[in-house]
């Protein structure tokens, strides 16, 4: 077998893993319907998967009176809530990540979620156990700062240059370039492929089977 060019691969959870892009949207466009706000459209709404929640609401929706940002924090998570329970993986990760794992990688996600939030999404699905670390934005800097994927690395030990950041949002491959980290994009979330592709990842996957195809081959 090919020596490992890796040893520590890093997900992305939103867009990337659990299949969860159109509800954020939904989510965000009904808070501000809620408070009487134009609605962000879907482009909008979607560039801001990844940041921080409060990030996100004032990047969304630039031209609000700043007194709001809170409230619209307050009530997409009343929306979120009411639906994250049902939100899928996509087909194949739970594979992809039972493969990596038994291949001997550290696994680790770094989230613009809540610790709530993910922990949350991580019971949902099983997932738990499959990872070593976890960040989340409520805990550090928000993405694109390289704090989460300094700190994953320190915590588990790793070198940042055998570290891998897999991620749907140029939030992502930017965080990954910030900390001289490698990354890989998947075309299959919140940010298009043109977008991503500036950002020099080392291989942009369509479907969590080209992904995992990838990294069985490469990583």
């Amino acid at each position: 077998m090919a020596k490992k060019q890796f040893d520590f691969i890093v997900f992305d959870w939103d867009g990337t893993l659990m299949d969860s892009t159109a509800t954020i949207v939904k989510c965000i466009q009904a808070s501000a319907r809620d408070l009487g706000l134009p609605i962000p459209d879907e482009r909008a709404a979607s560039y801001v998967i990844g940041l921080s929640l409060s990030e996100a609401m004032e990047m969304a929706m630039p031209d609000v009176d700043p007194k709001y940002y809170p409230r619209m924090v307050e009530r997409y998570r009343y929306h979120y809530l009411a639906k994250d329970h049902e939100l899928p993986l996509f087909t194949g990760v739970k594979e992809m990540l039972t493969e990596l794992s038994q291949e001997g990688y550290f696994l680790a996600v770094a989230t613009g979620k809540s610790r709530v939030g993910l922990n949350r999404a991580m019971h949902s699905t099983n997932l738990l156990a499959m990872f070593d670390a976890t960040r989340c934005a409520d805990e550090t800097f928000s993405k694109p700062h390289p704090a989460m994927l300094q700190e994953l690395t320190r915590e588990l030990g790793q070198d940042t240059k055998r570290t891998l950041m897999i991620g749907d949002t140029t939030h992502d491959l930017q965080m990954a370039v910030n900390a001289g980290v490698a990354s890989i994009a998947v075309e299959y979330g919140a940010h298009d492929a043109l977008s991503l592709s500036q950002l020099d990842p080392l291989f942009s996957a369509k479907t969590v089977a080209e992904l995992h195809a990838w990294l069985s081959q490469n990583a």
